[in-house]
C-alpha cells in the first residue's frame, strides 16, 4: 500500500511539473514575441492550477506519513516530493512575475532585442526539465548536470543586465521598460535555482550525499 502511495503522490508531482514546465515556457514566449495572450493564461488560468496542485500533494504527503509511517528512503522520498512540491509551487510563481513583467512590456513600445534573454530562457527551461527527469530516472549523473548548468544561467543574466543598464543610462525614457526585463532575468535566475535545488534533492535521495555546498555558486 505504502508504495502504490508513493507512486500516486509521484504521478500528481509530475502533473504538476508538467504545468509548471508549461506555464515556463508560455511566460517566455509571451515575453519574446510580444503575445500578450499567453501572458494572461498563465496568470489567470495556469496559476490557480498550480496552487490546487499544491494544496492536493501536500495533504497527500501528510496522511501518507501519518497512515503508513515511512522510514529511511521511503520517508526522504516523501520529505522530497514536499520540498519538490514547493519549489514548484514558487517556479509557478516566478512564471506568473515573468507574464506581469511581460504584460507591461507588450503595452509599450519594444525595448532593444536582448538576444541573451532566448538563451536564458531556454537554458531555464532545460534545467527545470533535466531535473525532473533526474527525479523520475534516479539519474544522479544528469542531477549534476542541472548543477552545472546553472553557471550559464547566471553569465546570461549577467549580460542582460549589463546591456540593460548601459540602455538606462542611454535613454531616461527607457528605464522602466528596461526594470520590467531585469525583473524578467531575475525571476529566471530563481527558477534555474529552484531546478538547482531539485537536482540536489535527488542526488540526496540516491546516493545520501549532500552537494548542497559542494558546488560553485551553492
Amino acid at each position: 500500500m505504502l508504495h502504490e502511495k508513493i507512486v500516486e503522490l509521484k504521478r500528481n508531482l509530475l502533473e504538476d511539473a508538467a504545468l509548471v514546465e508549461d506555464m515556463i515556457t508560455k511566460s517566455i514566449l509571451g515575453v519574446l514575441e510580444r503575445n500578450s495572450n499567453l501572458l494572461d493564461e498563465v496568470v489567470n488560468t495556469e496559476e490557480p492550477k498550480v496552487n490546487e496542485y499544491d494544496r492536493s500533494i501536500d495533504e497527500m504527503c501528510v496522511q501518507t506519513i501519518a497512515q503508513f509511517e515511512p522510514v529511511a528512503r521511503d520517508l526522504r522520498l516523501v520529505i522530497m516530493i514536499i520540498k519538490m512540491n514547493k519549489d514548484l509551487e514558487r517556479m509557478a510563481d516566478h512564471a506568473v512575475n515573468i507574464s506581469e513583467s511581460g504584460l507591461f512590456l507588450t503595452a509599450n513600445p519594444a525595448l532593444i532585442q536582448v538576444d541573451n534573454l532566448k538563451v536564458m530562457g531556454e537554458s531555464t527551461v532545460k534545467m527545470m526539465k533535466d531535473a525532473i527527469n533526474a527525479f523520475v530516472n534516479e539519474d544522479v549523473q544528469l542531477a549534476q548536470a542541472v548543477c552545472d548548468h546553472d553557471n550559464i544561467v547566471d553569465e546570461a543574466g549577467d549580460q542582460i543586465l549589463k546591456e540593460l543598464t548601459e540602455t538606462m543610462r542611454a535613454k531616461k525614457e527607457a528605464i522602466p521598460r528596461a526594470l520590467a526585463m531585469m525583473r524578467i532575468a531575475h525571476n529566471l535566475e530563481r527558477i534555474a535555482d529552484l531546478a538547482t535545488n531539485i537536482a540536489e534533492e535527488v542526488v540526496y535521495i540516491v546516493e545520501g550525499r549532500d552537494i548542497k555546498h559542494h558546488h560553485p555558486d551553492s
